[in-house]
């Protein structure tokens, strides 16, 4: 017997509903199918999380699925998103920043000074031949000894020569450079494996250091060290690759995410290489030289400017040298070598030419620029640049900024220039840097506060390996001004100090948009890669003093754990 129900038949209603079952099955499937692939991965709750967004600054909790960030606010609201695999960590108050972006690096080189000799801090000549003799008896006969970063200020200003190294370096090639990387020391055998004599004649935009009698010292600076240079042995690709897998793990020790490496199409290749195989955990926007302006954009026109790991589109190049090295173009001379102002790297009509091809070819240009005299030259060529070829957003950049006449610095904001500093450089340079050019121009050496009340975009970076690639230890530089050697509590130029979050900015947010990616990263904000590091305290909190003594103990790029320390 069959039933009807309003006119249909109780089998046709028994079909109908076993039919709507299996849709509300079917649907209920599909939503926890799609619910499971938009589940988090990994929750951080209970945290002190300084987002970097001016809506919305601070936060308790952030949720990540896959790459991206999917939610940021209040533990119970996140929280609630958890599902059966998400690993859901208890930062038990700690404090979350956007991940570091370090936007000044020579990113193999720090790799490969891991396991080089270290000078850095060698205080005396003593320590510095002690330490190359020890490096000596380690390495094979014939191998060349290269890296050290030494400072010579550390034991008075002598610079070292040949001779002190050269009995306790019989077996093999010395070539170790200042910590700047403008200046370098070769033994005798590494001079000898160039052709170096007192019959070598002079290089233009740089200096052979000679004694009374012509002889080479063993000092060269900037486009003489080229003369050894050219002799050293280059490592091979497996060298290589291991130098940028140290890289990467060290800095993600450091909570840093992304990096803007200053080097070669070598080292681009190389990047590419570990890059196909899935092996970066670093985001990458690699610099190439400014003279290839032409091979760049042939290569953005073939091939785009590349994904989120790794980014082409930057050139850089040099106006002049460093301070320490005597190398940086000043108006006016050393204050301790007067008759000496420094030197030109390029010539200007050449910088100015390279400059205005690259822009035309729609690519970033990032150059060098030390001396009061090398950054107003480059504000100069900016100005005419963007006065011949038109509006555009092409965010030019000047490295270093260092030292500016007052007059200059209103100019980065009025031609839109980034100004890429490395505030370390301040601590570091605050020692000595009035020695060299006196006490009215450092008012104006690494002016933070300076640029950021004139309304220019300010980033910072390290420059590693000639700084440590501590953003940590950059911010309270930027903050304290506080010298490495202690003698200046109150602050090096005090005036130019920053506060904890403009310097964070400069990590982060401003970073981002160094490299136009300021849509992806640089704050924690739902749609935005999930690069962020976990602090062991809140740096906001604490006296600018102690910002030191911070540690990183998570570091997560695009989701995936990087780094986590004990």
């Amino acid at each position: 017997m069959h039933g009807h129900i309003g006119g249909v038949s109780y089998t046709s209603c028994l079909r109908l509903g076993i039919a709507m079952i299996c849709l509300a099955l079917l649907t209920f499937t599909c939503r926890q199918d799609s619910e499971d692939k938009v589940r988090p991965t990994l929750i951080v709750t209970n945290a002190r999380i300084w987002t970097g967004c001016e809506t919305q600054p601070w936060a308790e909790a952030i949720a990540v699925a896959n790459e991206r960030i999917v939610s940021v606010g209040s533990s119970e609201e996140v929280g609630r998103l958890a599902g059966a695999t998400t690993r859901v960590i208890d930062a038990q108050g700690k404090m979350v920043v956007p991940g570091f972006i370090d936007c000044h690096v020579h990113f193999l080189e720090g790799g490969f000074r891991l396991s080089s000799v270290q000078l850095r801090d060698a205080s005396t000549p003593a320590e510095f031949i002690k330490r190359i003799k020890a490096y000596a008896e380690q390495v094979g006969p014939g191998v060349w000894i290269t890296g050290g970063d030494w400072d010579h200020a550390l034991w008075g200003g002598e610079l070292p020569t040949h001779q002190w190294i050269d009995s306790v370096s019989t077996r093999n090639p010395v070539w170790v450079r200042r910590l700047d990387g403008h200046m370098a020391l070769a033994n005798s055998l590494a001079m000898q494996a160039a052709g170096v004599s007192a019959k070598t004649p002079d290089v233009a935009g740089g200096t052979i250091v000679r004694d009374a009698q012509g002889n080479p010292t063993g000092i060269f600076k900037d486009n003489a060290m080229v003369l050894i240079d050219r002799v050293v042995p280059e490592p091979d690709q497996t060298q290589r690759e291991r130098a940028l897998q140290a890289a990467m793990s060290y800095v993600a020790s450091q909570g840093v995410t992304s990096v803007h490496h200053m080097g070669t199409w070598d080292d681009l290749a190389l990047f590419r290489r570990v890059h196909d195989a899935g092996k970066l955990i670093t985001r990458i926007y690699a610099a190439v030289p400014l003279t290839t302006a032409q091979l760049l954009a042939k290569e953005v026109r073939a091939h785009g400017r590349g994904d989120e790991w790794l980014r082409i589109g930057m050139l850089k190049c040099f106006v002049d040298g460093s301070l320490g090295s005597h190398t940086a173009a000043f108006f006016e001379p050393f204050t301790d070598t007067p008759g000496d102002s420094g030197l030109l790297v390029n010539a200007p009509e050449d910088l100015l030419r390279w400059v205005s091809q690259a822009d035309s070819a729609g690519l970033q240009v990032a150059v060098h620029a030390i001396g009061d005299r090398a950054n107003a030259l480059l504000l100069d060529i900016h100005a005419q640049v963007a006065a011949r070829n038109g509006p555009r957003d092409r965010r030019f950049r000047i490295e270093h900024a260092q030292h500016l006449r007052p007059a200059d610095i209103p100019r980065f904001a009025q031609l839109e220039v980034i100004a890429s500093m490395q505030p370390y450089h301040a601590i570091d340079d605050g020692r000595w840097a009035e020695k060299v050019i006196g006490p009215e121009r450092i008012k104006t050496t690494y002016a933070f506060r300076s640029l950021i009340d004139s309304g220019a975009h300010l980033v910072f970076g390290s420059d590693w390996y000639v700084a440590p690639p501590s953003p940590l230890l950059g911010i309270h530089a930027a903050v304290t001004r506080r010298t490495i050697d202690g003698r200046n509590p109150d602050g090096w130029v005090p005036e130019q100090k920053i506060t904890v979050e403009e310097a964070l900015r400069a990590y982060t947010a401003s970073a981002a948009y160094a490299s136009f990616e300021e849509a992806e990263k640089g704050t924690l904000e739902p749609g935005k890669l999930a690069d962020f590091a976990v602090l062991d305290r809140d740096i906001m909190r604490i006296p600018p003093e102690e910002i030191a003594e911070a540690k990183v103990v998570m570091t997560v790029v695009g989701g995936k754990t990087v780094f986590e320390g004990r």
